[in-house]
């Protein structure tokens, strides 16, 4: 079952928030089968806007948040992209089908991390999940052009910022209470221009 019709659905629905800006980002929305990527008790909510659990005490993020921090990156298909926290591996396909290059994921349960990388290669997407401490980021690929996290830390990560190229971007709930989606532009000095982009709630970052 493709649920095709579900997913104009929620294509349309997100189009008519007016915080997505980019085709692309509602394009790939619309492509990835978010159904693949949810337990199979919860294949019947796959295409509401909400954050689902996938075990481990983690969940997938609501379908406009997704595409609320991809928007934000500002993909181009030639960008090097580094995930931190691949969860059940749906951002990650989002990603992939707005860039040509692979994406790199770093997810701290290495049985999520298994399971993500099984489902992205059996749906056929350019994503390398490795499991480990998303702290350190994944050095051996870099320099990246984006990089974003899907779970919530006090500050970013300085190794997280040294692997990023200069002009990348940099997407990620901050906060250790009241948590807020911060943007980051890496200048020629390595310093950061940063914004924030309304208050979010996401699981705490690991390691």
């Amino acid at each position: 079952m493709t649920r095709e019709n579900d997913r104009e659905r929620l294509v349309e629905v997100l189009s008519r928030s007016e915080r997505i800006h980019r085709e692309s980002v509602l394009e790939a929305i619309g492509a990835v089968p978010r159904h693949e990527f949810v337990p199979d008790s919860h294949t019947q909510q796959a295409y509401h806007d909400r954050p689902l659990p996938i075990g481990h005490g983690q969940t997938i993020s609501a379908p406009h948040m997704v595409a609320i921090m991809t928007d934000r990156l500002a993909l181009s298909p030639e960008d090097r992209v580094l995930e931190i926290g691949t969860g059940c591996g749906y951002h990650a396909a989002v990603v992939a089908e707005i860039v040509d290059t692979t994406v790199y994921s770093v997810e701290f349960q290495p049985e999520l991390a298994e399971s993500a990388q099984r489902q992205l290669d059996r749906l056929g997407y350019d994503v390398t999940v490795t499991a480990g401490d998303g702290h350190d980021g994944w050095p051996e690929h870099a320099p990246y052009d984006a990089a974003y996290l899907t779970c919530a830390t006090p500050e970013l990560p300085d190794p997280i910022v040294e692997q990023i190229a200069t002009g990348g971007r940099i997407v990620a709930p901050v906060g250790t209470g009241r948590q807020q989606l911060l943007i980051a532009e890496k200048e020629s000095d390595g310093s950061l221009t940063r914004r924030t982009d309304g208050y979010v709630q996401f699981v705490p970052m690991r390691g």
